[in-house]
């Protein structure tokens, strides 16, 4: 019997697996959109300064280019690592599956990084010191590579969501994959935030700038290309809606409009006031509110939307082909993937998924509850968390804390054996693994100490094991 690519299942208990990578993508996105938004506005800034002969504008530049330094590029340049290693070890198939359709999409990026990286550094220490037209060709070439950056990452992310035709299933097919229905939408929407990111972190630059005329000049200019960006954002997301697949509306109706729609109406509403304000009154925006306004706009805006859209993909994690467990869900012809639920639903993760250890694969009475430990952190801990009263979905709340193994046992045979959730992997196993997984999920929602009464069966099969060696 063939075994199956299976990794080793990465879980972190009290938060799960999914808010390790959400955290340090949250972080990360607020960071990224602020480079590549603030590259642009330094390329607009510098060009209205050349073309009107004011070189005090570039007092700004620099300031806000140290404050990118700091910020964007030294927390990027921890979470962008940090993301690849939670994401390899959460989700290795998927993370697999990504770098084999887009191994020259990603080589690209990384070039273009190189090149904003060296350009935003090259950008404020060469201010004054070499002629201003140079300056303003180095100035577009970073805000060019940051843009891209962002064009093709977004090609990846949004294959995650679906490819939106059958042609990539057929052909495996990069630009097939790459140009996908969400794509445009997607990077209009992502273009749109970034400008409005960077200028409500501009208006906090601006804010510490003692020359109020400077500042009142940089502010007029910025606020109206917040306000752009904000409409921009607003109609490219609406746009985007109509892109999403079936399960994603599924999802968004039923579980993340009711939690998030009104903390996102809220976001546009106070961005739009603050930069109407900004404008209408540019010397009196403080330091503090500046902060406080661009905290506001990414915890209640980046985080939900970036939750949001996470949540959207689910069942799966990739191309609609790989579930959020790892589970290859359909044949992919041209890539040479073939599905692997049936195969599961056959022989059972016991038998296929190689890193379960031998004195596991046969379920006795001994090792039921470590045997259903397992299978759930196999098959559920990538989207939910396993401890009552976790923040990330957990299961107990999610079945009401039923003890009923029978009645666990229903629900694992019924809409997860058939996929009649349109959010949920379709989980069909054997009997033996399904009774396991009740089993073990029912002693948690009675609040058994888990990890002592799976001890204490580890030391009774060893006693028993040694006392028969020894007759």
């Amino acid at each position: 019997m063939e075994i199956l690519g299976f990794y080793p299942t990465w879980y972190v208990p009290g938060i799960g697996t999914a808010w390790v990578m959400g955290i340090i993508g949250v972080i990360h996105v607020v960071a990224s959109h602020t480079s590549v938004g603030a590259s642009f506005l330094f390329a607009l800034l510098e060009t209205k300064a050349y073309r009107e002969n004011k070189p005090q504008w570039m007092e700004f530049i620099k300031k806000y280019g140290m404050f990118l330094l700091v910020f964007s590029y030294i927390i990027g340049s921890i979470t962008g690592p940090g993301i690849w290693y939670a994401i390899t070890v959460a989700s290795p198939r998927g993370v697999g599956g990504l770098i084999h359709n887009f191994v020259w999409v990603w080589a690209a990026e990384w070039v273009y990084f190189t090149v904003e990286v060296i350009g935003v550094y090259a950008l404020v220490y060469l201010i004054g010191k070499v002629d201003a037209k140079t300056h303003l060709k180095l100035t577009w070439s970073f805000a060019l590579a940051s843009w891209a950056t962002m064009l093709l990452i977004v090609g990846i992310l949004s294959f995650m969501m679906w490819p939106g035709h059958d042609g990539w299933y057929l052909t495996g097919s990069t630009n097939d994959a790459f140009y996908n229905l969400n794509f445009f939408a997607h990077l209009g929407t992502r273009t749109g935030s970034m400008f409005v990111m960077a200028v409500v972190v501009g208006l906090m630059v601006a804010s510490r700038m003692r020359d109020l005329e400077l500042r009142r000049e940089v502010v007029r200019f910025l606020a109206p290309i917040g306000l752009v960006g904000g409409l921009f954002a607003v109609m490219m997301f609406f746009y985007y809606l109509q892109t999403l697949p079936q399960n994603a509306i599924v999802m968004l109706h039923a579980h993340l409009k009711p939690v998030y729609a009104q903390g996102m109406v809220a976001v546009f509403a106070v961005a739009t006031l603050w930069l109407l304000f900004a404008w209408w009154q540019p010397q009196r925006i403080h330091a503090s509110l500046a902060a406080a306004v661009f905290l506001f706009v990414a915890i209640v805006g980046v985080w939900p939307e970036e939750r949001m859209r996470e949540s959207m993909r689910k069942p799966y994690v990739a191309g609609q082909y790989i579930y959020s467990n790892q589970v290859i869900a359909r044949d992919v012809p041209g890539k040479g993937i073939e599905a692997e639920v049936d195969r599961l639903a056959e022989h059972g993760y016991l038998k296929l998924h190689p890193f379960v250890p031998e004195r596991l694969r046969t379920v006795t009475d001994q090792n039921r509850l470590e045997v259903g430990q397992l299978l759930t952190k196999i098959a559920c801990a990538n989207c939910h968390a396993l401890e009552p009263g976790a923040p990330l979905r957990n299961i107990p709340d999610k079945l009401h804390r039923a003890v009923d193994e029978d009645l666990i046992l229903a629900f694992l045979q019924g809409p997860l054996k058939h996929g009649t959730q349109p959010y949920m992997p379709r989980i069909d196993l054997p009997e033996e693994e399904a009774r396991a997984v009740a089993h073990y999920l029912a002693a948690v929602n009675r609040g058994d100490n888990v990890e002592r009464l799976i001890a204490q069966q580890r030391r009774q099969v060893s006693a028993q094991w040694t006392s028969a060696q020894e007759e």
